[in-house]
């Protein structure tokens, strides 16, 4: 069984920390990024997100959003699952999307990765 709950790193050396996840599946925590376009140092945002209770012997799927503090204004959308291997190391695989505000409907085209 895969658990979510807890801190786990990324490629980019970015941490993320999940609170427990509740009976209904919602969970809340941190995202420390350590990339973001201006550079500079790391910022921690909160991320809220619901994982689907798996079935028997399945892997959970999940999904979180993350809010930007301080440093960006932008929000990300992740949706991903989480595996484990033989040897019991848990992985997480995602995909993401980022939108950032821009100034007018005419500069939307840009405002999505």
């Amino acid at each position: 069984q895969c658990q979510l709950s807890g801190l786990w790193r990324n490629e980019q050396d970015s941490l993320m920390d999940i609170s427990a996840v509740r009976d209904d599946g919602n969970f809340k925590g941190t995202y420390l990024t350590r990339v973001t376009l201006a550079g500079g140092c790391a910022h921690a945002s909160p991320l809220k997100g619901a994982q689907q209770q798996p079935g028997e012997g399945g892997w959970p799927t999940f999904a979180f959003t993350v809010r930007w503090e301080k440093f960006s204004n932008a929000t990300a959308a992740f949706a991903g699952q989480c595996f484990v291997d033989a040897a019991g190391k848990e992985t997480l695989t995602t995909m993401w999307l980022l939108r950032e505000a821009v100034g007018s409907l005419t500069e939307d085209w840009k405002a999505t990765r």
